[in-house]
């Protein structure tokens, strides 16, 4: 039987709404539903529940990557996993990968890819932002990651990059266009690219720039719409996740001799 440990992560779930903690005796939560005293939760089986002081019924599930993405400290806007998952898909990734990362921001992509290259891939992180760095290796920590990451603080457009022979490589800054040649370098030939885009003008520019390096391009938005299942009275979620960022893909192609 697979218990609530002390030190442990926990989910903690009453409906929609969850908080992502860490199990540490004598701990009290104080919320809407009343105060939520973590000792009940300490040798008691994932997916069973405690109950606040108010009565509620608060679950205690297993955290997943999904919920250490989307509950983890951030400064910055992350990719969400609606997209995190097409880009996995698209770029190949893999155990035993090795994945180029430029523009590591809060590290929740970082995170992600880290989790599906594991135990022998590896991924090497390119960030400006020493502040940044700081806030993605404490989300690294959280799951044990940091030991596949090789983060490198430096301006990924400033000279060769430190790696070369990539899988694959993802581009998340303002200014795809400018790392490009550099990220192009250090991929093997035909490795998939993906380049995150929060608007159409960086997107047309980047295209421009995808031209005699890179086939099999794509430009893509994703949307999530999520829905009200109830009996008799299943609908449309009124709020959604539209927009949040445009994907560019390609596969790198080499010139030369036949």
């Amino acid at each position: 039987m697979d218990v609530v440990n002390e030190g442990a992560y926990l989910l903690l779930l009453h409906g929609r709404r969850s908080w992502l903690i860490r199990v540490e005796k004598g701990k009290r939560m104080h919320t809407h539903l009343g105060i939520i005293d973590v000792d009940d939760a300490i040798g008691r089986e994932y997916g069973s529940y405690i109950e606040s002081s108010l009565g509620k019924r608060i679950y205690l599930l297993k955290p997943i990557t999904y919920d250490y993405v989307m509950k983890g400290e951030r400064r910055t806007q992350i990719v969400y996993p609606k997209d995190m998952g097409y880009i996995a898909s698209r770029l190949g990734i893999c155990s035993g990968a090795n994945v180029l990362e430029i523009g590591m921001g809060s590290g929740a992509l970082t995170t992600f890819i880290a989790s599906i290259v594991r135990p022998h891939g590896h991924v090497y992180s390119y960030e400006v932002r020493e502040e940044f760095i700081q806030i993605a290796r404490r989300n690294l920590s959280r799951l044990g990651l940091e030991d596949h990451v090789t983060i490198i603080n430096r301006d990924a457009s400033a000279g060769m990059l430190e790696v070369s022979n990539m899988d694959a490589a993802v581009i998340d800054v303002g200014d795809p266009w400018s790392v490009l040649d550099n990220v192009y370098h250090a991929m093997k030939g035909s490795a998939p690219l993906c380049a995150i885009c929060p608007t159409m003008n960086q997107l047309e520019r980047l295209s421009v720039a995808f031209r005699d390096r890179f086939v099999d391009v794509e430009f893509t938005e994703l949307m999530i719409r999520h829905m009200e299942a109830r009996e008799g009275m299943t609908r449309p979620m009124f709020r959604m996740i539209g927009h949040t960022a445009y994907l560019a893909f390609g596969r790198k192609v080499v010139h030369g001799c036949c």
